[in-house]
């Protein structure tokens, strides 16, 4: 059965470029490099447990949790027909079936909990999940699928195009190695649906989208051409139909024609070969630059070496160009050197940038608020205001993030266009956490007067302004000699009438106030705390930036000085000597060579 299906060739990828590592890391030993065995211990962890991501996107009960659970062929992801997910699980390999809560701390603390207990936090709280201070749910399964890294992620549905979950979701998609976004059978794809994948797209160019419920809708095949035909516009997505239906049946049954009609193979192709496949070359292409780097930089110290050997006169101006190298990987060490430069600006102007664009954009959602609540009573549109603020927040505060994650890859890009004829290693990717949760730190302020007057207020209202205004001009008239009788309480009665409207309108604008006040407190707390998270991600990335091209500066000066130093050893021997060396560093420089060479055949 495909349920067992594996990557036919990402296993023997990461095989050879493990196997490459590993003579790198004994040669790194036998040349006394041992901060070059440290870069590469690191490449050797990554390629022992190598991660894949495949998040699964959607709409709500379109199918997202049977699509997970009928590709592991078993019913993890609970599924209802009235209630949706409300946070999202993390499916991987484990030799036994196991699950854990993913609590709300950094780093997240895990706590192990039965496999069957897994419903209890991923539903909405109506239908008793979403346990408070859970963020997620991690389930390991003994699945082939899975073995090769793959970590499928069902997240809760997208909702709209500005709700909280679509802020969510296209978070977990600029995370992700590959996307399914998943859309049922029963009509064409809807515009926030299209315009969901248009903005995935962007942070996530690998996807594909899955046409689930292909079993229950007979029409299916009509509405995957309509599909087709709108995604052209958006990149012409690859369209996979399904059914999960048929799919659990036939795993259980062992039935490779069921199995076939429920069009899973294609999408288990889709996931082992094209994404697992992927991911694992790019792995190991990673791992092959890294190697080819280090090859680099200790064959240029034998070089030097050799240089000097094979002719004794020319001894010196090797040494002399080895100490201006020197000079020149002292002062990329240096404070004052341009990458360091670059890198302090950058940072200094791209904080500044973050935080002008967030209170911009809370301004603008503020004054949108304003306007609404001028033309409404919050007593009648409250719960739709602050549903609708928590998702523009939500909102904003992706489109904020994603000006920081692009920044920070483009200051990444210039910091290590300094260090490319240096070092010429692939930069590593600047790790940014997702800041949708942050708006959930901070909540609306529930402490509003929103109640109407009852009909018993406002009778008393109106008559405490109507008796109080018949016996005004009442009293009037008396004083004035004139006997007003009945007039007097239709003139208190008019008199009530505005009394009460003027209560009426004070109250309402009473509201208003508190409402605004609460929307101005709420956007005050999640600005205070995104820019706080926005500054410690900058000074994270500044930390790493410059930690890794510091530590590249460091191996360059020791493998410039190791050079210096076997070249000046170099002239002070005798003939024999220097040619018996000089055959040593050739057996050295060719084996060096053919690791290189061996490294390089991954990377291309």
């Amino acid at each position: 059965m495909t349920a067992n299906t594996a990557p036919p060739d990402a296993g023997g990828t990461l095989r050879r470029a493990t196997e490459v590592v590993d003579l790198a890391l004994r040669a790194c030993e036998a040349y006394e490099r041992a901060d070059l065995a440290g870069r590469l211990a690191a490449v050797r962890a990554t390629l022992a447990d190598p991660v894949v991501h495949i998040v699964v996107v959607g709409e709500f009960k379109q199918g997202k949790s049977s699509l997970v659970n009928a590709l592991v062929g078993t019913k993890v992801c609970p599924v209802n027909d009235d209630v949706a997910t409300a946070l999202p699980t993390y499916v991987r390999y484990g030799k036994e079936p196991s699950a854990q809560v993913l609590l709300d701390e950094v780093p997240p603390r895990r706590e192990s909990v039965p496999v069957d207990r897994v419903r209890e936090y991923v539903l909405e709280k109506d239908a008793g999940g979403a346990v408070d201070g859970v963020t997620g749910v991690e389930v390991r399964l003994p699945r082939q699928l899975l073995s090769s890294g793959l970590v499928i992620v069902d997240t809760p549905g997208v909702g709209g195009l500005g709700s909280v979950h679509s802020a969510a979701s296209l978070t977990a998609a600029s995370m992700a190695d590959a996307l399914l976004f998943v859309t049922d059978a029963a009509q064409e794809l809807t515009r926030s649906e299209l315009e969901f994948l248009r903005q995935a797209r962007e942070v996530c160019s690998t996807a594909v989208c899955v046409l689930t419920k292909t079993d229950f809708y007979p029409y299916w095949r009509k509405i995957r051409d309509l599909n087709a035909g709108h995604l052209r516009g958006a990149g012409d997505l690859p369209i996979i139909p399904v059914s999960s239906d048929l799919r659990l049946r036939a795993v259980a049954g062992g039935d490779k024609e069921l199995n076939v009609e429920s069009g899973f193979p294609d999408l288990v192709k889709f996931v082992s070969q094209r994404v697992s496949g992927g991911a694992a070359s790019r792995a190991a292409a990673q791992a092959g630059a890294s190697v080819v780097g280090i090859c680099e930089q200790i064959e240029s110290q034998f070089e030097a070496e050799r240089a000097a050997l094979a002719d004794p006169a020319a001894a010196a101006r090797v040494m002399d160009d080895l100490a201006g190298l020197k000079k020149r990987v002292e002062a990329l060490k240096a404070a004052a050197a341009k990458w360091q430069q670059t890198l302090s600006d950058g940072i200094a102007d791209l904080s500044s940038d973050i935080d002008h664009d967030l209170r911009g954009r809370i301004r603008r959602l503020v004054e949108e608020a304003d306007a609404e609540i001028e033309e409404n009573d919050p007593a009648d549109t409250w719960d739709e205001t602050e549903r609708w603020l928590q998702a523009r927040v939500s909102h904003e505060l992706l489109a904020n993030y994603m000006m920081l994650r692009d920044r920070a890859i483009a200051l990444s890009d210039q910091v290590g266009t300094h260090f490319q004829e240096a070092a010429g290693q692939i930069l590593r990717q600047v790790a940014i956490a997702n800041p949708v949760p942050l708006a959930g730190t901070a909540q609306v302020d529930h402490k509003i007067e929103l109640d109407k007057m009852k009909v018993g207020k406002q009778a008393m209202v109106a008559l405490k302004s109507a008796y109080g205004g018949a016996l005004m001009f009442t009293m009037l008239g008396t004083l004035a000699g004139i006997a007003l009788g009945p007039i007097g309480v239709g003139i208190g009665l008019v008199m009530g009438r505005k009394g009460l409207r003027e209560e009426k309108k004070r109250q309402r604008t009473n509201r208003q106030n508190q409402a605004r006040n609460a929307i101005r407190r709420y956007c005050d707390e999640v600005t205070f705390v995104m820019t706080k998270d926005s500054r410690d991600t900058l000074r994270r990335i500044q930390r790493q930036l410059r930690d890794h091209y510091s530590g590249l500066a460091e191996e360059l000066a020791q493998s410039n000085a190791k050079a210096l130093s076997a070249a000046s050893e170099a002239a002070k021997r005798s003939t024999a000597e220097r040619e018996s060396r000089l055959r040593d560093l050739n057996a050295e420089l060719d084996r060096l060579r053919q690791l290189r060479e061996h490294a390089a055949a991954i990377v291309s």
